[in-house]
């Protein structure tokens, strides 16, 4: 079987993630319902012209994907997949709200065209002139998941060498006002969350782009080899642990052989339960959690999956995402196991190079 390497990884978070120091500068968003990204000086990346016709998903993810490209050394990559959740939701809150404003008379199809889902590969193809496969999987939380394993297969299959892959999603006013009403998102009065033994349910939201290069050969930025993906939309709590030992069996992987396990904690306390599980089978495993630094959101395992590849590369660990106290000399192997909501379920296996 054909090996699949992650050659760059760029994201934008509630953390500042370009930063260059950003590894050892990791603060915890506990007090807030709702984290923005830091987003970075757009006029250093995109034309003043075109930042003005741009959503905020559209502008975290070309300036992104740009990076990663450039990390990866590659021009132009052969496909361009990404995975996402909400889509362009503001520029969909500005058409609906242009609809009512004006009562179904006199539109502008702006904001419809950019609405679509669609619209931030198609704008990245654009700006590269990648004439290339072009896709956008929109499956909740294993959006960026179904991506990668797309890429992967076209990848072993001898369909594609380089394969730009990206997850993005933004946080609008309107829907974050939605999440409220239906108790999406903690409440003022549970708050400061409590990640990791949580008795309240709801998150604390948030919002980012992350964008990788997955190729066939590895070069000296490589990040990890990617070994597997397995994804199911709904689980039962007591199948949790069939689900994840199957996957680690099929990869001739025994639990004690994982050096790390990064758990998507959200701070919900119902939908936490299935993570809980999870921890009973990595007991000598590293346990990490991550969703108090970027948020709750769809494709929130994009932050894990940038924050895997640094941890691979550096073999580092930063202290404000460690669970237990167990400590390995080298760290190998990482799983990665998502959910939002109990709900579309996904397990990454990573591997350094």
């Amino acid at each position: 079987m054909i090996a699949v390497y992650i050659n760059s990884a760029v994201c934008i978070s509630a953390q500042d993630t370009l930063g260059e120091n950003f590894f050892g500068n990791l603060q915890p968003h506990l007090s807030e319902n709702v984290l923005k990204a830091i987003e970075p000086n757009y006029k250093e990346f995109i034309p003043p012209a075109m930042i003005r016709r741009m959503s905020k998903t559209v502008k975290m993810s070309s300036v992104a994907s740009k990076k990663a490209l450039q990390e990866a050394k590659i021009e132009n990559p052969d496909a361009i997949i990404v995975g996402t959740g909400m889509g362009c939701s503001q520029d969909s809150e500005k058409f609906l709200k242009n609809v009512i404003d004006n009562n179904e008379e006199f539109l502008t199809p702006t904001y419809f065209i950019q609405s679509t889902h669609n619209t931030v590969s198609g704008q990245i193809a654009l700006i590269l002139q990648c004439h290339g496969y072009n896709f956008t999987y929109v499956n909740s939380s294993s959006s960026l998941e179904f991506s990668l394993l797309d890429a992967k297969m076209q990848i072993q299959d001898g369909d594609a060498e380089n394969i730009l892959v990206g997850s993005t999603d933004e946080e609008t006013q309107r829907t974050m006002e939605l999440f409220d009403l239906n108790k999406t998102i903690k409440k003022s009065e549970n708050l400061p969350a409590d990640f990791l033994n949580s008795t309240t349910d709801g998150v604390i939201w948030g919002e980012g782009a992350s964008f990788f290069v997955v190729g066939k050969d590895k070069n000296e930025n490589s990040y990890a080899k990617l070994v597997d993906v397995s994804l199911i939309n709904n689980l039962e709590l007591s199948e949790t642990a069939n689900f994840i030992t199957q996957f680690l069996h099929k990869n001739n992987i025994e639990p004690d052989q994982l050096d790390a396990v990064i758990l998507g904690f959200s701070g919900d306390a119902k939908s936490d339960l299935f993570y809980k599980k999870a921890q009973e089978i990595f007991q000598n495993s590293m346990q990490l959690y991550y969703k108090h630094l970027s948020g709750e959101f769809n494709t929130a395992s994009g932050f894990a999956l940038f924050m895997a590849c640094q941890i691979l590369k550096k073999q580092e660990i930063p202290e404000v995402m460690k669970i237990n106290e167990i400590k390995k000399d080298k760290i190998r192997k990482i799983l990665l196991y998502n959910h939002l909501g109990g709900t579309d379920h996904s397990l990454l296996l990573l591997e350094k190079i």
